[in-house]
């Protein structure tokens, strides 16, 4: 494994973010829950809009109290995007529950309507309700959500968001998060704030407000109100630790910020690499407000003088890291076997991507200087 001097996306703290952990470290609350853990909840409620939150040891965590908290069980299937991390779907499998993948659109790299509506339909003639729709708002972009919940709502299914790398990123004058009923986000350390792991269940309304007080039940061993320690539930150790809430409380604060120089990051590479043959960027979807959590490109392999993994393994050799765009869940060994909808036969858009696709270093702390170096070796590499 190379030691990179230049990374995909490096956690970046701030004085202000050491400051708080001494404070909490200070207040010896060092005891899983404590103050923080609760000023984390109530700073994210006020910064989405929502009305309810859990902050949990990770979106993975989040994601799979928010679909047990649902309903989701063995025999259900639970519909999701294909073009993601293998997070958004592995909880569907910890509950026993069929996951079926979904394509995305060309013009948003998220789940694609028309795709999902194929898959509802086809499901349905073979006497399948499906249960949850899992829509991930992928690379700091909030998936279309409007005709996506449209359709959830005609079928009866309940539609979560997976916004874990869209933290900051708006839709329709909307925060991401803060569309779908339930919506789950991450603060692994690659995110554009992070607690080093963690991840919050959030939601709105009376149900939402439901589905999280039972999933904050579950999070602490689901322990009855007893003198002793009493389990008539199934239970799992899933709660963010004080400390980190600490670290939270500091990133959230400057998330704006991050955001601003991360789409600063992905102007100055579409300015200097968009012109090159065969280069296209991920583009901005109309109805609002990329994060650009990574910069992504992709390189058609017609015009183009290197492969994705070329351009990769040659940065590499300049201790930057660069990495492929996600392997689509359909694909993967694991889940191969579970069914998948494209919206046009046979032109799988998150298979081209995954082929064609590169993310390139894309930190809020990364200086001009380091991102000239990564500009200047993929100039060398690509120009012609």
């Amino acid at each position: 494994m190379p030691a990179f001097e230049i990374y995909l996306s490096a956690p970046e703290l701030s004085p202000t973010d050491r400051t708080r952990i001494s404070a909490a470290l200070n207040s010896n609350w060092i005891a899983p829950l404590g103050p923080e853990v609760d000023g984390f909840e109530q700073d994210m409620k006020a910064y989405l809009g929502v009305d309810s939150a859990l902050a949990l040891s990770s979106g993975t965590a989040a994601l799979h109290l928010g679909l047990r908290a649902m309903g989701v069980g063995p025999g259900d299937h639970v519909l999701c995007s294909t073009l993601t991390f293998i997070g958004s779907c592995n909880p569907i499998l910890y509950l026993g529950a069929t996951p079926v993948f979904v394509d995305s659109s060309p013009e948003t790299w998220n789940m694609c309507p028309s795709a999902l509506e194929k898959a509802i339909l086809a499901l349905r003639a073979q006497g399948i309700h499906p249960k949850v729709c899992i829509a991930v708002s992928l690379y700091g972009q909030s998936a279309d959500l409007q005709p996506i919940r449209e359709l959830c709502d005609r079928h009866d299914i309940l539609l979560l968001e997976d916004a874990a790398e869209s933290l900051g990123a708006t839709y329709h004058q909307r925060k991401s998060g803060a569309v779908a009923e339930l919506s789950i986000l991450s603060f692994n350390g690659n995110k554009i704030i992070t607690t080093s792991g963690g991840g919050m269940l959030v939601g709105q309304g009376d149900r939402a407000r439901k589905w999280i007080e039972q999933a904050r039940f579950w999070s602490t061993q689901a322990r009855d109100p007893a003198p002793h320690y009493e389990h008539s539930q199934l239970g799992y150790n899933y709660r963010l630790s004080n400390l980190l809430a600490a670290l939270g409380r500091g990133q959230l604060a400057t998330l704006e910020d991050r955001v601003n120089r991360r789409r600063r990051i992905f102007e100055r590479y579409a300015g200097a690499l968009g012109g090159l043959p065969g280069v296209q960027f991920m583009s901005e979807a109309p109805y609002g407000r990329s994060t650009r959590w990574l910069s992504v490109m992709t390189l058609d392999p017609s015009r183009c003088k290197a492969t994705p993994s070329e351009l990769i393994s040659m940065l590499a050799e300049k201790k930057i890291e660069a990495r492929p765009v996600w392997k689509p869940m359909h694909l993967q060994p694991l889940l191969a076997q579970h069914p998948f909808f494209s919206s046009n036969e046979g032109q799988s858009f998150s298979e081209r991507v995954f082929r064609e696709g590169i993310c390139l270093p894309s930190g809020a702390a990364m200086t001009e200087a380091q991102q000239d170096l990564v500009i200047s070796a993929i100039l060398e590499r690509l120009a012609v």
